[in-house]
């Protein structure tokens, strides 16, 4: 607000009466040194009638600022990654209990029939012969094309990922990697976060039950399905897990800060891996 004369000097200053745009980019961009009585210099320079005018104009560019916003964060890549998952993970779940359904309403021409979207792939081909057999053949088709949905979503994050979090999905792979972001609530939240923190991320219930002296403390969360944790002897699962977690905090923070492929995080993560499964021979997770 420099260089302006002080009837003007306001987040107002060069905006025009119903210019949404310029009002709201005065508002996000905008700063002051100091407070002042901003409706009567709004009144003096002319771009309010009153003072009430003037908090009118105020209201309508924060709330257009505030929904702008909104938008841009949506529509940020690591937002759509968010929104992947949790509609693959819904997509598997109703494809999972329509397929039950199916195989039990299958009873009805089948005296064997068959489970799982295969079953409905089998069914979904017939031509029914009654009106029974057409609601069964339709609830099969639904099934596969519910399933062929979630397959997509699967490929599309399989894509998508590793351009937006290139160390964290090379590390955890693209699901893994975005269910880690999914359940920190975005990828800046993830690279907040203490390796503590992430090592548990998916372990809430346990972790609540630990605090209330319930059970022992989580050793892991999602991570668990890591095969370096998940193939690692169960006496050094901890550790483990703590290497990793610590290895895709590091990543998640470099992926949001400035976005480079870093290979020497991964390399540091495999010898940390090695030299604790080395602790049990071949370090096979096998019981």
């Amino acid at each position: 607000m420099t260089d302006q004369t002080p009837a003007s000097a306001g987040w107002f200053a060069g905006v025009e009466t119903g210019d949404t745009d310029a009002a709201v980019a005065a508002v996000r961009e905008g700063s002051a040194d100091a407070p002042a009585d901003w409706p009567e210099r709004a009144v003096e320079a002319g771009f309010a009638a009153d003072e009430d005018d003037y908090y009118d104009a105020l209201h309508e560019a924060t709330v257009a600022a505030t929904r702008r916003a909104v938008r841009e964060r949506e529509s940020a890549d690591d937002r759509q990654v968010v929104h992947a998952i949790r509609a693959m993970d819904d997509l598997a779940a109703t494809t999972n209990e329509l397929a039950e359904r199916l195989a039990e309403w299958g009873g009805a021409i089948d005296d064997d029939p068959g489970t799982g979207v295969a079953y409905a792939r089998d069914l979904a081909g017939r031509d029914p012969e009654t009106d029974a057999e057409e609601r069964i053949v339709s609830l099969a088709e639904r099934v596969v094309a519910l399933a062929e949905e979630r397959d997509a979503e699967r490929a599309f994050l399989e894509r998508q990922v590793p351009a937006v979090a290139p160390n964290l999905a090379s590390m955890a792979g693209p699901i893994l990697a975005a269910r880690l972001i999914e359940l920190a609530g975005g990828l800046e939240a993830l690279a907040k976060m203490p390796s503590g923190t992430v090592q548990v991320l998916g372990a809430e219930d346990a972790l609540f039950a630990h605090l209330r002296g319930n059970a022992p403390s989580p050793k892991h969360g999602v991570i668990y399905t890591h095969e370096y944790v998940r193939g690692t002897h169960p006496d050094e699962r901890g550790s483990a897990a703590r290497a990793l977690a610590g290895k895709l905090t590091i990543g998640a923070r470099i992926d949001h800060y400035s976005g480079d492929y870093r290979p020497s995080i991964e390399d540091e993560l495999d010898e940390r891996i090695a030299t604790i499964r080395a602790r049990y021979g071949d370090g096979e997770g096998n019981e």
